[in-house]
């Protein structure tokens, strides 16, 4: 593992998880908290939470494989292979039962790790996740729409390619899984989200034991950078256990 210093305290680790190298930023001091991104994004989007909350936690917020400067394979990635690269970096970083805290795609990754890995995840945090319900027709347009722009540009699409094999499903978590989730979970939405509805939410809620859910008002698919203040404190009163 190698270490520089970034901006505002923050340092940048080079592991290699899996066999692949990643990049992971680092910050504060305290109980850990793993940050994962979104699925057409890097690990700056935590940069305002880790900066705000460093006095409280140690946060990682990893470039998942094959985003940002993480290694990407072009072959593409199995939905399995996202949180087997999480628990790995746990592993690695040699973290004791984390807070795994996702936004949209990342998620799911964390969903995925807490229902592998219940022994391995302290408390489990999703923010307008995917994996809990369909894509809104909106969502699908401007995901499309977003994608072909990038190609017509020629720009390098932000995400890599995912591939499915038997029994995989990108968008529904079934109930019976989500029902036998252990880990104390949070979920955070946003009203009005063009990409994943509100309703997909609050079935989550219903069936996730014990799960709280937190909505904010307006419209919006990332309310960790959108209402950050509201935002950290109710992070930080679910990881204090409040």
């Amino acid at each position: 593992m190698t270490t520089e210093n970034g901006p505002s305290g923050i340092e940048s680790l080079r592991m290699t998880i899996n066999g692949c190298n990643i990049q992971c930023l680092k910050a504060g001091s305290g109980p850990p908290v793993v940050l994962v991104h979104g699925g057409a994004s890097d690990s700056r989007d935590w940069i305002g939470t880790m900066t705000s909350l460093s006095g409280r936690y140690t946060f990682y917020a990893p470039d998942v494989i094959g985003f940002g400067q993480s290694d990407r394979d072009n072959k593409g990635y199995y939905l399995s292979d996202f949180p087997d690269f999480l628990l790995g970096l746990i592993e690695e970083l040699r973290l004791e039962r984390p807070s795994v805290v996702g936004h949209s795609f990342g998620g799911r990754v964390c969903l995925d790790a807490a229902l592998q890995g219940p022994d391995r995840v302290g408390r489990l945090v999703v923010v307008d996740s995917s994996g809990l319900g369909r894509m809104s027709w909106l969502g699908s347009f401007l995901f499309t729409f977003f994608w072909a722009l990038r190609k017509v540009l020629r720009r390098r699409q932000p995400f890599p390619r995912f591939l499915s094999k038997p029994g995989d499903d990108y968008n529904d978590v079934s109930d019976e899984t989500l029902r036998g989730l252990k880990t104390p979970t949070l979920i955070v939405w946003k009203r009005c989200d063009p990409y994943m509805p509100l309703k997909i939410a609050r079935r989550a809620a219903r069936l996730i034991p014990g799960s709280k859910l937190v909505v904010f008002p307006g419209y919006g698919h990332a309310p960790n950078k959108e209402d950050p203040e509201e935002f950290n404190k109710i992070l930080v009163d679910f990881l204090d256990n409040k």
